[in-house]
């Protein structure tokens, strides 16, 4: 066993330390903490993958390296064309969730290796425009169309149909998932008390991501609305973006996630932008596709923002292909642990 004395530990450029092989140990009974798992598990690099979306229909997949800028590219293709899904990523696969059509079926992919999906497993309800959150272990798919109340989970590490979770204490859709490592938030969408799709909700709903049961109320958010984007880190959660009867909304809100409470505001994206989705890693939030004002039509901008510091969103690049209804997800966002 090698000692670990911080006094033997030089700089790069300084004489050479102590060489920790083989198998090493620390005893120690301060609070040093050595991070565990690759750079792209602990907020580094990451992979941020957007796939489907309507303009029309498409099977499109594309990638980003989140920690830098630049266009997308192409990541391979999903196993049947579809718009309005949701998605969930662990350290290593992503899963798309529902979507129109085949609306029960889930898809997995491997973040690390392009190539296209293969079948994981099929939901219990058949749905779209479900939110889904998720932390390392456990997605979660949450309301959508028809409008439901029902919250289903699935092991990322295996494939499998979906289990029973709860429900939603008020049925959603075009909502937003988020998540720290315990806990999930939604925000926005489409209430169940609302027929058709004309002001939004302000509503923030929680769950615990480890423990089944219903939804409860987390707060609000500033203004109504649905088509909303969400990222985030492991505390503090962002909602960009979405429509409220009768405007549309560039508006960046941001909730502390492990505390209850109403959004904020943390600043604007780069275009007003409703039906757009988000990808994060614990630094950073990057928001790509949507349908876009006042110039009405498809978008393919990806914008940026740094969680942990109020802004306006930066340009990031573009997605290969303009489309809205995409959904996406990462392998290092915010619902992953160290």
């Amino acid at each position: 066993m090698a000692d670990f004395n911080v006094n033997h530990i030089t700089g790069k450029q300084g004489q050479q330390g102590t060489v920790l092989a083989g198998v090493t140990t620390v005893s120690s009974t301060g609070s040093m903490r050595i991070p565990s798992g690759p750079t792209e598990q602990r907020g580094g690099r990451g992979r941020g993958v957007w796939g489907g979306g309507y303009n029309p229909t498409m099977n499109t997949m594309e990638y980003i390296t989140i920690a830098s800028t630049g266009n997308a590219a192409d990541f391979g293709d999903l196993a049947h064309a579809k718009f309005s899904a949701s998605a969930v990523g662990s350290p290593t696969r992503g899963i798309f969730i529902g979507g129109d059509p085949n609306q029960s079926k889930m898809y997995y992919f491997t973040f690390s290796s392009s190539g296209g999906t293969n079948t994981f497993g099929d939901l219990s309800n058949n749905h779209y425009n479900a939110s889904a959150l998720s932390n390392d272990t456990r997605g979660l798919s949450l309301g959508g169309n028809p409008v439901i109340t029902s919250i289903e989970y699935i092991t990322m590490a295996t494939t499998g149909d979906a289990s029973s979770f709860g429900d939603l204490f008020d049925g959603n859709r075009y909502a937003a998932g988020a998540a720290s490592p315990t806990r999930g938030i939604i925000g926005g969408g489409i209430d169940a008390t609302t027929p058709t799709a004309v002001k939004g909700t302000k509503d923030i709903q929680y769950v615990t991501i480890a423990s089944k049961g219903n939804s409860k109320d987390f707060g609000e958010l500033r203004v109504a609305r649905y088509g909303v984007g969400g990222c985030s880190s492991p505390t503090r959660a962002l909602f960009a973006g979405g429509y409220g009867q009768p405007s549309f909304n560039n508006a960046i809100d941001s909730v502390e996630i492990p505390t209850l409470g109403n959004g904020t505001d943390f600043g604007d994206l780069t275009q007003l932008t409703y039906y757009l989705s988000g990808a994060s890693s614990h630094t950073r939030g990057c928001w790509g596709g949507g349908y876009k004002v006042p110039s009405s039509g498809n978008t393919n901008v990806i914008s940026y923002s740094t969680i942990a510091s109020a802004g306006n969103a930066t340009d990031f690049g573009d997605l290969t292909v303009a489309r809205k209804l995409v959904a996406s997800c990462s392998n290092v966002h915010g619902g992953i642990g160290d």
